[in-house]
């Protein structure tokens, strides 16, 4: 006798909202039935355990098959199975309360329908013109029957005969879906949400080489690894293990540096590994490596509510079932749960790196590189990792050594403590543009900081906050002997008219480059100091390196760069410059200039110690040495 009915639903007809609503992210439909399988199977598995089935399990398997001719796709297993009376329960009765306010409220988030109604299984009229369940339950004495509908409110229910017990769903998969009829697509989909689920999933046989070519053998082909790394306790697992579940994740990626294995049972449920990667220079291609599941089931690789920002350059597993399979965007805002799970991976990583800094500092160092832009990056976006980092965080300077926060501030504190008290940190961001002034500094005796990295511009800001009394000074923003003021700087004895004429004379000979801007200042810095330098303001310079990674600093990224060009005067050449311009009036000074190969030479100099006598400019400095040479010859 065939049964005939209408699914209890509070709104007229719920298909259509599936198919508008969820049509965005239709391939989950596997997912949710496949982990529907899963389901049943683990319930037979526990109803055994503890005696309530006592037949014999047999294989328990979930198989996925296709039948492109008839157009089909199955998915069945050997799990409790149903009754009639259960499939009115859990397949006919849909509890829609209030449905159409909130499909108003996330008509854009599928996930957040699914996750709120229940739908995994009605996920299949995503795809299916018509959708089936052959079902037979453990229970003794229990009828197989067979559920159809057409995507409508309508269904039937009738008595069919069904040699094992368990669910076989079969999806008449319409027009516009074929391609989930195809092996490929059902491969990769299967690979996505499926791979760790914790019941063998069977997809076909596995294929050989065979006789120049791909042929099938009689083994079934699991996609799947039941039992992942991260759901074994770290005593059960060795190096070797961690780095090739690893290499199961990220097949073409190189080896980790190390990893964390979370295990937590309270407040909240976690388990999951978290591998740090070899970070290269660009942060943004090495987001979105983390998964997560619930449950061993895939829910997405978009992490970014779940982990701190800075904590998307790991690579990884997290899995914990307080976070919904379907999870939504307002959920990973809002939920306590989530913000936990968040806080604790951030104190696990921080104490995991500071117990590899104290229990084996070399190596620490030796990787120090790959991760120092997570580190910096850390330390930048989360005030608490601050706090956890600042121990075990290094700084390196132009000789390769490497030195804690506190330990760098005691090398330099006696030397580089200028006449207001600040200890001035001097850097390099290039050993080779920046060598003549790295060179100068140390002629003076201070110690030179490598900042090359992608976020140092922003990580010497923080640090000049953080740290009592520090300026951070890139090498070549200032002459050696003015970058960190002891005293008060000797007096320039020059009257106005001197430097009006001494600027009209530099500047009228100084490159024009487009959006860069030169200023004149006068020093006197004694006989033997050089005659002319140029160095670059450090804010301006900050700010613009700055606003290359942040859009809000956008204004600084137009400024023109700032460059001051130094001229000692007590220096003979520039002495000499200063006596022979003073009494020329203002409309010869340009030919006296273009006529001054004393001039040329001083200024040539200075430009290409600071990397900007390019192009013309350099051939005719070139030229012009070679002449010298043959002259004093």
């Amino acid at each position: 006798m065939t049964q005939k009915g209408k699914i209890g639903v509070t709104t007229d007809n719920i298909f259509p909202i599936i198919k508008k609503f969820l049509y965005s992210d239709h391939e989950i439909f596997l997912r949710e039935l496949v982990s529907n399988a899963v389901d049943a199977t683990q319930k037979l598995k526990t109803i055994s355990s503890v005696g309530e089935f006592k037949g014999e399990m047999g294989d328990l398997s979930v198989r996925i098959s296709i039948d492109e001719e008839a157009g089909t796709l199955t998915i069945s297993d050997r799990g409790i199975g149903m009754t009639s009376e259960e499939i009115d329960k859990y397949i006919n009765e849909i509890a829609l309360s209030s449905a159409n306010d909130f499909l108003d409220k996330y008509k854009d988030d599928s996930n957040a329908i699914i996750g709120h109604f229940g739908l995994g299984f009605y996920s299949a009229f995503m795809v299916s013109k018509l959708v089936e369940i052959k079902t037979l339950s453990y229970k003794e004495g229990a009828q197989a029957v067979k559920w159809s509908c057409e995507g409508s409110p309508e269904y039937t229910i009738e008595k069919i005969e069904k040699e094992s017990r368990g669910t076989d769903i079969v999806l008449h998969i319409d027009d516009e879906n074929k391609e989930f009829l195809k092996k490929e697509k059902i491969t990769f989909l299967l690979n996505k949400y499926c791979k760790f689920l914790p019941i063998p999933i069977v997809f076909g046989k596995k294929q050989e080489w065979k006789d120049g070519k791909s042929v099938e053998t009689e083994e079934d082909n699991v996609i799947n690894n039941p039992t992942p790394a991260w759901t074994r306790t770290p005593n059960e697992l060795k190096d070797e293990d961690y780095i090739s579940f690893y290499k199961e994740l990220y097949p073409f990626g190189e080896d980790p540096l190390f990893w964390i294995h979370l295990n937590v049972d309270y407040p909240f449920n976690l388990t999951g590994i978290l591998y740090f990667p070899i970070i290269k220079s660009n942060i943004d291609l090495q987001r979105n490596k983390i998964q997560l599941y619930s449950n061993q089931v895939f829910v997405t690789d978009s992490v970014e509510g779940i982990v701190p920002e800075f904590l998307t350059l790991l690579h990884g597993v997290i899995d914990s079932p307080d976070i919904p399979l379907n999870v939504s965007r307002s959920y990973l805002q809002s939920d306590h749960n989530v913000k936990k799970i968040s806080n604790h991976i951030s104190k696990k990583v921080a104490d995991r790196l500071d117990e590899i800094f104290k229990k084996d500092r070399p190596q620490f160092e030796e990787k120090w590189d790959s991760l120092k832009l997570f580190i910096e990056y850390g330390m930048l976006s989360d005030e608490k990792f601050y706090d956890r980092a600042k121990g075990f965080t290094l700084m390196q300077n132009i000789d390769g050594k490497k030195f804690t926060l506190n330990e760098y501030r005691t090398l330099i504190e006696e030397n580089q403590t200028d006449k207001d008290g600040n200890v001035t940190y001097l850097y390099a961001s290039n050993k080779d543009d920046q060598f003549t002034f790295i060179d100068a500094a140390k002629e003076k005796g201070y110690d030179v900081l490598l900042m090359d990295g992608q976020l140092d511009s922003h990580w010497v800001g923080l640090l000049e906050q953080k740290l009592e009394k520090s300026r951070f000074i890139r090498v070549d923003s200032d002459i050696a002997e003015n970058i960190i003021e002891k005293e008060e700087s000797a007096k320039v004895d020059l009257t106005d008219k001197q430097k009006e004429n001494l600027d009209e004379v530099v500047k009228s000979q100084l490159p024009k480059i487009e959006k860069t801007e030169f200023t004149v200042d006068y020093k006197a810095l004694g006989k033997d100091a050089r005659p002319i330098q140029i160095t670059q303001n450090e804010f301006s310079r900050r700010m613009k390196e700055m606003a290359q990674m942040q859009p809000g600093m956008a204004f600084y990224g137009e400024m023109p760069d700032t460059y001051q060009v130094a001229l000692n005067i007590d220096h003979p050449l520039v002495a000499g410059i200063i006596s022979e311009t003073e009494t020329k009036e203002k409309e010869d000074l340009p030919q006296y200039a273009l006529e001054n190969k004393t001039l040329h030479q001083l200024i040539d100099l200075a430009l290409l110690s600071n990397g900007m006598l390019k192009g013309a400019a350099l051939n005719n400095f070139i030229k012009r040495n070679y002449e010298r040479l043959s002259t004093d010859k």
